[in-house]
């Protein structure tokens, strides 16, 4: 038997399964999503699990889908067993529902294998889905919803509930800053040329130096730079050291304020002489930051400052973008 006769096969029985567990509409319309979820599955994913098996996770993540509110992460972490869930996988099992954007299975992918977890497996079907203004599921696949993204991904099972729930809570973190990201993706851009507008317009003295950046702000609009965060700072003195202040309203992405305080604490934990480079006259500020991306892809931020000066020439601020450069 070919493999896409094997999987159709498996998949045939699956729906079986599931039709003696559900009967009438609700069947109906089960049928529709276990079929869906399981269509771009590789065969050799299917064919050596049971329909019983294949039948439980599909219910299981149908049922996490049932209700969700606009903008809700819903993330369930769990080890499935027969005796708690009423099937088994040798695996513990990630299942996340979320509207469809961006960066979820690489960034969903990046945080388990932090965890220290092999992957094992990634299901990942876009399902149109109608809801109700509470929430609640009203169809799949009928053409009046929104894109949804329904994630399951098997990796090394745990059986510590302390570390499955932490797990849980580091993914809805994680799913924050992609949705923070994304939302905010073309207000970092219009940042990113407005600047550059403002760089072409003012007097500087170093006019090369200006032409520079803003040809770098250009080349990095033009998508070689995926914007993750931005944030506006002022540069203040407390004492005889200099602070970076963030202003309020400013964050984008990842760098939206959550209530933290205003005074920069890595600035601040940079050693004193490192500090004395934020006044230097340098236009741009090119480095790493000392931060790993939660979005896209593990490696360190890219971090591009460009100062503001004020009406006499000296550094009062910068403004910050955070991101990896593109391939």
């Amino acid at each position: 038997m070919r493999p896409d006769e094997a999987k159709a096969a498996v998949l045939e029985a699956t729906v079986a399964r599931m039709r003696e567990r559900v009967r009438g509409r609700e069947a109906d319309e089960l049928e529709t999503f276990v079929r869906r979820y399981y269509e771009h599955v590789a065969p050799e994913d299917l064919v050596e699990r049971s329909d019983v098996d294949l039948c439980s996770a599909a219910l299981a993540h149908s049922s996490l889908l049932r209700v969700r509110s606009p903008g809700e992460v819903k993330v369930h972490v769990y080890s499935p067993n027969v005796e708690e869930h009423g099937w088994e996988c040798p695996h513990t099992v990630v299942e996340t529902v979320v509207e469809d954007m961006p960066f979820l299975v690489d960034s969903i992918s990046m945080e388990v294998t932090r965890h220290g977890g092999a992957i094992h497996l990634v299901i990942r079907p876009i399902l149109d889905i109608e809801r109700d203004d509470e929430g609640q599921l009203l169809a799949v696949e009928s053409g009046n919803g929104r894109p949804e993204s329904l994630i399951h991904v098997e990796v090394d099972r745990v059986t510590d509930p302390a570390v499955l729930e932490q797990l849980r809570d580091d993914l809805l973190r994680v799913l924050g800053d992609v949705r923070a990201a994304v939302e905010d993706w073309s207000a970092m851009r219009e940042r990113t040329l407005a600047i550059a507008t403002e760089l072409s317009q003012q007097p500087l003295s170093d006019h090369a130096e200006a032409a520079e950046a803003r040809e770098l702000l250009l080349w990095m609009d033009a998508g070689n730079f995926i914007f993750l965060g931005y944030r506006e700072y002022d540069i203040g003195s407390e004492g005889s050291e200099d602070v970076l202040r963030a202003v309020p309203g400013s964050g984008l992405g990842i760098l939206r304020e959550k209530g933290e305080q205003p005074v920069s604490v890595s600035f601040q934990a940079l050693p004193p002489e490192v500090r004395k480079l934020a006044r230097e006259k340098n236009l741009l500020n090119l480095t790493k930051a000392n931060s790993r991306a939660t979005v896209h892809r593990p490696s360190y931020l890219d971090y591009v400052g460009v100062k503001r000066f004020d009406s006499s020439g000296e550094v009062s601020g910068e403004r910050r973008f955070l991101g990896p450069y593109t391939h």
